[in-house]
């Protein structure tokens, strides 16, 4: 497990000098107990990286950097990319019971308090994004942003009309004008989750056998820490969703579905 903590921390600290622009930012004292941590958590290494990406998109959007980005700064990010993860897997139960081994953890993680106290404005700027997540229209806007990215990527003309589709039947939507509350809310809900089905099941169709079993294995790999504590059938359901997610990646398509 040492040495597996240590290989996660080694990772996250060359991706960080890539993003840096090669700059060298060392993954060491209060910041390796961080980082440590999320492994002790089962934080799967590229889930850390998509969170370490979207504190990294935030900062470009906010003009010319003037200082190397610390892994301390990307911590709220990777936890919110962990928690949609968790969600989307279905994991939510198997996370509790890992919750004594996190236990264990929990007094380097309060040694690193101190730096993390002070970096609270750059937390407390990643809260407002992640409440403006919450609203339905504003995720059906950023989904068709996405859809229309997607589009752009040439993955073949079936897989164009299916997005073409989806993106317009959200356009409706958000064109209808109507507060999307009670009955219609469940109506649009249940709506973009069979589209969101839909829209993975057709991805996933577009793979050769070497690409699927690629995603196979990298979805072992993710679970791999919390395989032991699950049920088969909750694993399977696991499994097969973290596929749905892998593809997402692969192929930069958004989450339709409202979770």
């Amino acid at each position: 497990m040492a040495v597996e903590i240590a290989q996660f921390c080694r990772e996250i600290e060359t991706y960080l000098c890539r993003k840096n622009d090669g700059h060298l930012i060392r993954v060491t004292g209060p910041s390796f107990d961080l980082v440590a941590g999320w492994a002790s958590q089962g934080v799967p290494l590229n889930v850390a990286l998509a969170g370490i990406d979207r504190y990294f998109e935030r900062y470009y959007r906010q003009g010319p950097r003037r200082r190397p980005v610390r892994i301390d700064f990307c911590e709220a990010d990777v936890l919110d990319a962990f928690d949609e993860w968790k969600r989307a897997t279905g994991l939510q139960s198997s996370v509790v019971s890992r919750q004594s081994s996190v236990e264990s953890h929990q007094s380097s993680v309060e040694s690193h308090q101190s730096s993390v106290e002070s970096h609270q404005s750059a937390v407390e700027s990643h809260q407002s994004a992640v409440e403006s997540r919450q609203s339905l229209p504003a995720h059906l806007k950023r989904v068709v942003m996405r859809l229309s990215e997607a589009r752009a990527g040439s993955l073949g003309a079936e897989f164009d009309v299916l997005i073409d589709r989806v993106a317009r039947e959200l356009d409706d939507v958000l064109a209808d004008g109507r507060s999307i509350r009670g009955e219609r809310r469940r109506q649009v809900l249940d709506r973009l989750a069979a589209l969101d089905h839909e829209l993975v099941q057709q991805a996933r169709a577009t793979l050769d056998d070497a690409r699927r079993a690629d995603l196979a294995r990298e979805a072992d790999t993710e679970l791999a820490p919390f395989r032991s504590g699950m049920a088969p059938d909750a694993f399977a359901r696991a499994h097969d969703a973290a596929i749905d997610r892998l593809v997402r990646q692969r192929l930069r398509l958004p989450t339709i579905a409202f979770i």
